[in-house]
């Protein structure tokens, strides 16, 4: 007898899985991100659990565009908190959450979610990145957000910023960095008898190592991002997880926000990871 197809989702489930994606990177331990160990960049982890909580139903509204959850997740955030504390996670989070609510595999209803992208979803994913106005966005030669009237198609203009943004490359090589780089360093972390919260520290290191991070790229150039990939890289060779080497973690914490810089790149994908991987386990489809 063949398995059961997936089924999808109701909402409700997506919406306790996003906040529980939320709060779980919250409570690890990311060098020069917020977390619970220790605040950074003028915000405190209040700010995020409000906005997880608040942006909670916008993202899982049954049947919503991809658009829609993103433009209605981030004002949500600004009404409750007034800053930009979450764009990035839901520009990753919302096409999942889409393709949740279909049956059969998920990577299969990804990638339908990504083929069915309409004008809608474009005018609503650029209001919605207009509204937050991430640090070090600046302005694009084509397809640039800011332009209110000649609005692109979404997977041109995110292929336009494909190069150097891996939010935006996300939508146009159909996610590959959650399945490549943050669904197996979650295993492999769960394979070594980790628990949470060291897991989602393995798995933001992964990125955080694996490859530069867009956001200190954007504010600071794609040279100051390679260069601190390598630093961490070097820094944490060898860090054994399992012994929950917390000073060592918060002593490059530091360093990193002392010289101002947030991979806030690296905690999104982390979130959208553990997001992703709770879903499959929802759905009854192995990570």
């Amino acid at each position: 007898m063949s398995a059961a197809e997936p089924s999808g989702l109701p909402a409700a489930t997506v919406a306790d899985l996003y906040r529980a994606a939320c709060l779980a990177e919250l409570d690890a331990l990311k060098p020069g991100n917020v977390h619970g160990y220790a605040p950074g960049h003028r915000m405190v982890v209040a700010d995020f659990v409000t906005s997880a909580d608040v942006s909670a139903p916008p993202l899982s509204e049954p049947g919503a565009r991809v658009g829609r959850r993103v433009r209605g997740g981030v004002e949500a955030t600004f009404a409750a908190v007034g800053q930009n504390t979450n764009l990035g996670i839901l520009l990753l989070c919302a096409p999942l959450a889409r393709a949740a609510e279909a049956s059969g595999p998920l990577a299969g209803a990804l990638s339908a979610v990504r083929a069915d992208f309409d004008p809608s979803d474009a005018r609503d994913v650029f209001a919605a990145i207009r509204r937050a106005n991430p640090g070090g966005l600046g302005r694009a030669a084509r397809h640039d957000v800011s332009d209110e009237v000649a609005v692109p198609p979404l997977l041109a203009a995110m292929a336009e910023a494909a190069p150097r943004d891996r939010i935006a490359r996300a939508y146009t090589d159909g996610f590959r960095d959650l399945f490549e780089i943050g669904l197996p360093a979650l295993a492999e972390a769960r394979t070594r008898g980790l628990a949470p919260p060291w897991t989602t520290t393995a798995v933001h290191l992964a990125y955080l190592t694996g490859v530069p991070d867009s956001h200190i790229a954007r504010k600071h150039g794609p040279e100051r991002a390679e260069a601190v990939r390598a630093e961490a890289g070097e820094r944490l060779a060898g860090i054994d997880l399992a012994t929950a080497p917390v000073e060592r973690l918060l002593d490059y914490d530091r360093v990193l926000k002392e010289a101002g810089l947030n991979p806030g790149t690296s905690a999104d994908f982390t979130v959208a990871t553990l997001f992703l991987d709770a879903l499959l386990s929802a759905r009854g489809e192995t990570s």
